[in-house]
């Protein structure tokens, strides 16, 4: 079971959306380095689609994109939760931040408006230094994903 811990509206995570950024415990990842070691614990409240609906009832037009920031222990669920989403409530974009390598082959990508892919390596930096290893994509209107990292790179 999904188990989040607090979600917050961000502006700086989705490019040119205002997104609920739900952080979910849990973490298998344990990136050397991670700025959220507390979401390694399998802590937190059920992340479930009731916790949808009452994230929608409470933030309603204030936001426009759900980012699950996490969930790699379980990335059946976040799918199933991004079919929901856009089942039940399709004015919402959604987006999954992943630590792992790659989606899993199980996972339907295209439930995904967006996908960051990638452990976090200090050496190499975070998703807004050009040198990153992670990549952040959009999905296109032919259901492919254009890699759109570049966007959160400071000029």
């Amino acid at each position: 079971m999904l188990k989040y811990v607090n979600s917050s509206v961000v502006f700086q995570e989705i490019p040119d959306e205002v997104t609920l950024a739900i952080n979910i415990s849990n973490c298998p990842c344990h990136c050397p380095g991670c700025h959220s070691q507390y979401l390694w614990e399998d802590i937190g409240l059920p992340l479930d689609t009731n916790a949808i609906d009452a994230f929608v009832n409470r933030y309603g037009t204030d936001i426009t994109c759900f980012s699950f920031m996490g969930g790699d222990s379980d990335p059946k669920s976040v799918n199933l939760l991004a079919q929901y989403i856009h089942e039940e409530h399709p004015q919402f974009k959604v987006a999954w931040y992943s630590g792992r390598l790659r989606i899993p082959s199980f996972v339907c990508k295209t439930d995904f408006d967006y996908l960051k892919i990638g452990p976090y390596i200090r050496h190499l930096g975070p998703l807004n230094k050009p040198t990153t290893n992670q990549r952040f994509y959009r999905q296109t209107e032919d259901g492919s994903f254009e890699d759109i990292t570049s966007h959160f790179w400071r000029k």
